[in-house]
């Protein structure tokens, strides 16, 4: 039974029951066990949401890092896929992601990547909890030349940029239309700077809300979880879409032209038929969770597709899709998982594909 880790790393009020000492004591034991292995100065990665917290819970886990020995780049307010992708990307030997995604400013929280970008197992955050439980925390002390240093390196928001504009560039291009426009919801959370600049880097249209975070205002009345904004904002400005984000940015759920819901499900089944199509469908098969509706899976067996389905959570949709080699997968709350991309959800994949498949339809 572990202590500290649940489904989605750690997630408490921030300050009171996530406090800096403990997040010291995550950080250090992280840093042994995710890079206990290597026979190089380990280096990892910390990404942030919104929150007023952030920087304090950042502060102390560049502490622990350091302490231990970890070299440390800051890349500020990104979202959680974006992290993901630069741990690839740099080969970081892990990275962290502070939020508490959906949940309101109070709480805040910490999400652990491998060196793969993939959030790390549950035998791994066991690990963890078991160092940090030892007492073998005080013996992972660098001293002299080995402790860490950190450094600010905010630019990388541009390789993650770059990196959609290589995947999508020249086929967004060939479906561009002069009156589609999307509607964009940031939650005041992450993605509230970075969805603009991919967005405006792929020349796609677009009107946003809820960009303007001060601390405070993450996922309030605004985002994936309530979408009431989100509908009357499109269905008012004429768009043909409208897409809102978490609090992390890693999962979306989206609304029509009318207004009308698009959740996770139904985001898979649309994607599914544009890789379909494309004969880049792994398996003809999808990976969802138990949380599934009844509709996802009339689809698949009504179009001659497999559907496997897991227990709650996208590390364990991605389990499935890794062992089995599959490519497309996600959960019925917004987190979709094309992993020929990247191995995290990634929403502005999926509002691209999305994007792609109302242009023909249209």
């Amino acid at each position: 039974m572990r202590k500290y880790f649940g489904t989605d790393g750690i997630r408490r009020i921030a300050n009171t029951e996530l406090t800096p000492e403990l997040v010291y004591k995550v950080a250090k034991a992280g840093a042994y066990v995710l890079s206990k292995h290597t026979d190089h100065t380990p280096t990892i990665l910390i990404g942030r949401d919104t929150r007023i917290s952030g920087t304090l819970i950042e502060s102390a886990m560049v502490s622990g890092f350091l302490s231990y020995g970890a070299n440390v780049k800051l890349l500020g307010v990104l979202p959680t896929p974006a992290v993901a992708y630069l741990t690839r990307k740099l080969n970081a030997d892990a990275s962290v992601v502070i939020s508490a995604s959906h949940n309101t400013y109070e709480f805040n929280g910490i999400k652990y990547f491998s060196n793969k970008g993939m959030k790390i197992p549950d035998a791994l955050e066991e690990e963890i909890e078991e160092v940090m439980e030892s007492g073998k925390l005080d013996e992972l002390r660098a001293v002299g030349d080995k402790v860490g240093v950190s450094e600010y390196a905010l630019d990388l928001v541009d390789e993650y940029v770059y990196f959609f504009r290589k995947n999508f560039d020249d086929e967004i291009d060939k479906y561009n239309k002069e009156d589609f426009i999307v509607g964009l919801d940031t939650a005041n959370g992450a993605t509230s700077i970075v969805a603009e600049k991919v967005f405006k880097a792929l020349g796609i249209k677009y009107k946003i809300i809820n960009n303007n975070p001060d601390g405070i205002n993450i996922n309030k009345n605004c985002g994936s979880t309530h979408l009431e904004g989100l509908k009357k904002f499109v269905v008012e400005n004429n768009l043909s879409l409208g897409v809102a984000y978490d609090g992390d940015g890693d999962r979306c759920l989206a609304v029509d032209e009318n207004g009308n819901e698009i959740d996770g499900d139904k985001l898979l089944a649309i994607i599914s038929q544009s890789l379909r199509k494309k004969g880049k469908l792994s398996k003809d098969t999808i990976v969802a969770t138990v949380m599934s509706n009844l509709g996802l899976n009339k689809y698949t067996r009504d179009n001659g597709l497999e559907l496997i389905q897991t227990k709650v959570g996208d590390r364990y949709v991605l389990e499935e899709m890794l062992k089995d080699g599959f490519n497309l997968g996600g959960e019925q709350s917004g987190h979709v998982i094309l992993l020929d991309y990247n191995p995290t959800g990634d929403r502005n994949i999926n509002i691209i594909n999305a994007y792609k498949n109302n242009l023909r339809g249209r």
